[in-house]
């Protein structure tokens, strides 16, 4: 045996607590004391304890839902473990994250993610991290047999493959994906194999040798280091429980069951450490007796505060980190400037302010992005702007992942319709993170996506998806109508401590308008007021405003109707008090918005109105909304500017709210 005694003892004891932990949360499950599912990793301690071996203090893991042995293995208190799993506010992550979604970075864990393969982009996110902060350590993505049939997971080999990242592809093929046996459902016999199309160096172990496990991660992890280059770990293990607790495991034979039972880890090692006379047979039992109680007392901790839990409230806290004190200026100077390049002088400042602001995303560099937006940024920040593969998942889950760590990354989606590409990270990561970790982590990112008809792009690339992202908790909407509103408001979302979704409609690009100067910013969640007036309350936001306010003009020329004009300009959280105050002046409300009606923010303003005693109490009729014709949108111009609110369409609209009265 090549392990020190120190090693010995440390890998049978990582394996006996993790075999210990997962054999009483099944009974727990049994006996129905425990809430929700579980996934358990029982025969497969040793790729646990050998990975874990390898690493130092610095180096992050992203471990898949199986996720209890890897948390062990790095040194989180197994009390608090359980205290997780009874959702306990004494648990990890204060009962908020339960079995699948255990985070503590204290032991340098990111949190595992429940969505198979979803995890992989968060590690190389903070493989990207710490190569910008110039660290020495490394992270290991932990996946399946399973993940490897996901288009993320090969999106971010072969991202981490183009720009050297310092990540280790740790897959456990332990021959199943939930039911699916890999023989069935993976095209090759090697699933390391498939790295050699990355040009990623690759090594293939028998994941039940934990010296051998051992052994493979050492390589791979003194390769990562002393080249920041990614490697790819295959580990032939094996499932001995079902996928989760309600798992018959009905798909196996018994007579493989048996061959793998007697390839057991932990028999196998305790063998080992007797046989290499490295330990009497006497000690090694003490060893198992000893970690094995460990684990019992832990749970007898852990159930004596079961029934101890945050309150609603408390848990509310953690949807959203709080945010730095920013002073808002008065706006000094100004200068006129189109839609797009006060976006991108907001990107040059911010950059130049702050070296943790990364812009990432195709074609950024030399093209000056799909709407010339970045232009040649690139020439100024060559060190903070980095071009990706036409991947969105990858590298918007790279961004949240690398924003864990302290980055501010800034994602430019080329085409709004394309978030839909990087729904998963945005949704049940980004959102998510730190209400799952109890406060642990945060996500201060953005993405930027342009939105919008009006330039003959066709149905899949001229969407007005914000509404999509609506009902989602956790992330910041955000839709400016102008120059000086885009700049301000960027400003304000690149150094928020949240995720901000950020809409630019292409048809503003070219509008012109003031801008402020490099210290103005202007608040998230603030409604804009654009007119001031008395006779109707007009809300809305991005390209829409502009038609509003023609319309508005229209209206008190023609009408002497004197419209009052509100951008929401934040559309999550939305400005109840400024749409509320006006609705009480003017009697009546408008909603106008180009997506389409259903599930609109129309619906919401409308709710927002009516649902407050005063408000709906001043209305002299009901509100109403005009918003996209229900229907993907045409290319032929002459639809494609009738499948939006036009000017008339709002006059028609307003005037409809006097002619009953």
């Amino acid at each position: 045996m090549d392990f020190s005694r120190e090693q010995a003892q440390t890998a049978l004891s990582v394996m006996v607590r993790s075999r210990h932990f997962e054999e009483q949360i099944d009974e727990y499950f049994k006996r129905k004391e425990m809430h929700g599912t579980t996934h358990l990793s029982i025969g497969q301690e040793a790729c646990q304890a050998g990975l874990a071996l390898a690493l130092k203090p610095g180096d992050w893991i992203v471990p898949t839902h199986r996720c209890h042995g890897h948390t062990i293995a790095r040194g989180t208190s197994e009390r608090r473990m359980f205290s997780e799993m009874f959702g306990s506010s004494d648990g990890i992550c204060k009962g908020l994250g339960g079995s699948m979604h255990m985070t503590d970075v204290q032991t340098w864990n990111a949190g595992s993610s429940a969505v198979v393969g979803s995890g992989v982009n968060l590690a190389l996110g903070l493989a990207f991290a710490l190569k910008m902060q110039k660290s020495q350590a490394l992270s290991v993505a932990i996946f399946g047999d399973g993940a490897t049939s996901r288009g993320s997971v090969h999106e971010s080999m072969n991202l981490a493959s183009v720009w050297s990242l310092p990540v280790l592809f740790f897959c456990e093929n332990n021959n199943y994906g939930m039911s699916a046996a890999a023989s069935r459902m993976v095209s090759t016999s090697s699933i390391a194999s498939r790295a050699d199309g990355y040009s990623i160096p690759h090594a293939t172990v028998d994941g039940n040798d934990v010296e051998a496990v051992y052994k493979a991660c050492k390589i791979a992890v003194d390769y990562i280091r002393s080249t920041s280059k990614p490697y790819f770990l295959e580990l032939k293990t094996y499932r001995c429980c079902g996928h989760s607790k309600s798992d018959a495991c009905v798909y196996r034979d018994h007579e493989e069951e048996a061959a793998w039972a007697e390839r057991d880890p932990i028999f196998l090692f305790s063998k080992a450490m007797v046989q290499s006379s490295l330990f009497t047979e006497e000690e090694t039992s003490h060893i198992i007796l000893d970690n094995r109680k460990r684990i019992d007392t832990a749970m007898q901790d852990a159930f004596s505060v079961r029934t101890d839990h945050i309150s609603m409230e408390q848990a509310m806290q953690y949807v959203f980190a709080p945010e730095d004190d920013e002073t808002y200026k008065v706006c000094k100077t100004t200068n006129r400037l189109t839609y797009r390049d006060a976006i991108r002088e907001a990107l040059d400042e911010e950059m130049s302010r702050d070296k943790a602001v990364h812009l990432i995303g195709e074609d950024i560099g030399m093209y000056g992005g799909c709407f010339k937006v970045t232009g040649d940024l690139y020439k100024s920040h060559p060190e903070q702007m980095h071009e990706t593969p036409v991947s969105e998942e990858s590298f918007t889950g790279m961004a949240v992942g690398a924003a864990l760590l302290g980055l501010r990354p800034v994602v430019e989606i080329m085409y709004g319709d394309f978030a839909t590409l990087a729904s998963d990270p945005i949704i049940n990561h980004a959102a998510k993170i730190r209400f799952m970790s109890a406060g642990q982590l945060s996500c201060p990112m953005v993405l930027r996506a342009p939105i919008g008809s009006g330039t003959g792009h066709g149905a899949q690339h001229t969407q007005n998806l914000e509404a999509m992202f609506a009902n989602v908790p956790g992330l910041i909407i955000v839709a400016p109508s102008c120059p000086g509103d885009a700049k301000a408001l960027l400003k304000s979302a690149i150094r928020s401590n949240n995720p901000v979704l950020y809409f630019e409609h292409k048809h503003l690009y070219n509008n012109l308008g003031p801008v402020g100067d490099e210290g103005y910013l202007m608040p998230l969640g603030k409604a804009i007021t654009k007119k001031r007036g008395k006779d109707v309350t007009i809300v809305s936001y991005s390209h829409a405003v502009t038609t509003c306010l023609e319309a508005a003009t229209i209206l008190n020329l023609q009408d002497e109707i004197d419209v009052e004009v509100i951008d929401l300009a934040t559309l999550k959280p939305m400005d109840a008090t400024t749409i509320r105050n006006s609705v009480k002046k003017t009697g009546r409300l408008l909603v106008v918005h180009d997506s389409p009606e259903f599930g609109g923010y129309g619906a919401e303003v409308v709710s927002l109105v009516t649902s407050d005693p005063k408000s709906f109490a001043a209305l002299k009729i009901s509100p109403k909304r005009l918003c996209g014709k229900e229907s993907p949108i045409p290319f032929v111009p002459e639809l494609e500017k009738e499948i939006v609110p036009s000017p008339l369409d709002v006059v028609n609209a307003v005037r409809s709210l006097f002619s009953t009265i």
